[in-house]
């Protein structure tokens, strides 16, 4: 990740290149922080060691900051991340490269595409320790709360079809601006539906882009983005 900044701020220096912070493709267990790995009754566990984990975080973000990233995109969801690597950003002199914190990420099953090509699932175990229940949503006040005293700069729902309340929630209760991820799982049913010829993939893609907007999304990452460009321009 942090060659590919360099070679791309070298090639375009003005191009905003936002880093996403987490261990899970640089382990062999696939989860977002340390793991210490045991067996039971045959099968290997895990529990994820927190504090641990967010040292290697600091120390990742610092050398993203140094290639070149623009942002800090942390995603790994661990307690205390955004002042852990806020305070690590800071040390090392990047007072001014802001954190787009994964504030309100869900344990969602709409990660699946995803996680299939880029081979990131977790190899025993979920991730629902530390990712979000789908059916709390006080817990989302709670972490993005935490967030914002932590030093956070932006606020983060994941995913957004399905939680566009959440996005809500958040744009009424905070000032920082609100990002909305459209994710993997999102992005292929609608492809694989268009492809079947059962929608118009540009009507159905448009009017979901302006729900996130309409519920308080500032920013919306999705792998729609060129496709939307080039729809809107016309």
């Amino acid at each position: 990740m942090q060659e590919a900044t360099r070679l791309i701020k070298s090639w375009y220096p003005d191009l905003l290149v936002i880093a996403d912070t987490c261990l899970c493709e640089f382990t062999d267990h696939g989860h977002c922080g340390m793991v210490h790995t045991f067996e039971r009754d045959g099968h290997v566990c895990g529990d994820v060691l927190n504090d641990q984990s967010l040292e290697l975080l600091a120390r990742t973000a610092v050398s993203q900051a140094k290639a070149g990233a623009d942002i800090i995109a942390p995603s790994n969801m661990m307690d205390g991340f955004v002042q852990a690597i806020r305070s690590g950003l800071d040390e090392a002199g990047f007072e001014h490269v802001p954190i787009m914190s994964y504030s309100v990420k869900y344990a969602s099953a709409f990660y699946g595409p995803f996680r299939e090509a880029a081979d990131s699932a977790p190899q025993f175990g979920d991730r629902k320790t530390y990712q979000m229940d789908p059916a709390n949503v006080r817990e989302a006040l709670r972490e993005a709360e935490s967030d914002v005293l932590e030093g956070a700069d932006m606020l983060m729902v994941k995913p957004a079809m399905a939680y566009l309340d959440v996005v809500r929630l958040l744009r009424d209760q905070f000032d920082l601006p609100i990002v909305a991820y459209n994710v993997s799982g999102e992005y292929s049913m609608i492809k694989a539906a268009a492809q079947q010829g059962w929608i118009n993939e540009q009507a159905i893609v448009l009017e979901l882009l302006t729900a996130m907007k309409r519920a308080g999304a500032d920013i919306i990452i999705t792998y729609f983005s060129k496709d939307a460009v080039r729809w809107m321009s016309k």
